[in-house]
């Protein structure tokens, strides 16, 4: 067993605000830009948000806690709902990647059909010619 804190450990959470949004913004896979974008501020802006060289004003707080799903008690405290487990996060990449295969499937089957009517219409056209 280590000593480690998970960011769902019910201790408090000694990272800065900065941190707690970059955690919060990999936990669901997004880089800086799609982040800023979703919560409708400068990349700029919110790379000093996540370096600790500004805070996001209470209104942007509330936007960009409900952007990366978390609390706004967390990511100002480190109390309170915090980033999807890491054990979520590999369940939804198990489920991307089976769906990719599914894809990369359905996707030869499409194929194989074309193939397939291309054929029969050859034969088709060959028979009445």
């Amino acid at each position: 067993m280590t000593d480690e804190l998970t960011i769902l450990d019910p201790t408090n959470d000694f990272d800065t605000l900065g941190g707690r949004i970059v955690r919060a913004r990999e936990a669901l896979g997004l880089d800086e830009i799609e982040a800023s974008t979703r919560v409708g501020v400068t990349l700029e802006t919110y790379q000093n948000w996540e370096t600790d060289r500004d805070e996001p004003r209470a209104n942007k707080l509330s936007m960009l806690a409900m952007c990366l799903s978390v609390s706004p008690t967390w990511l100002l405290y480190g109390r309170g709902k915090s980033p999807i487990s890491e054990s979520v996060s590999e369940e939804v990449t198990n489920i991307r990647e089976q769906l990719s295969r599914v894809n990369e499937l359905q996707a030869q089957t499409a194929q194989a059909i074309d193939m397939l009517n291309q054929s029969v219409e050859r034969l088709v056209k060959r028979e009445q010619d």
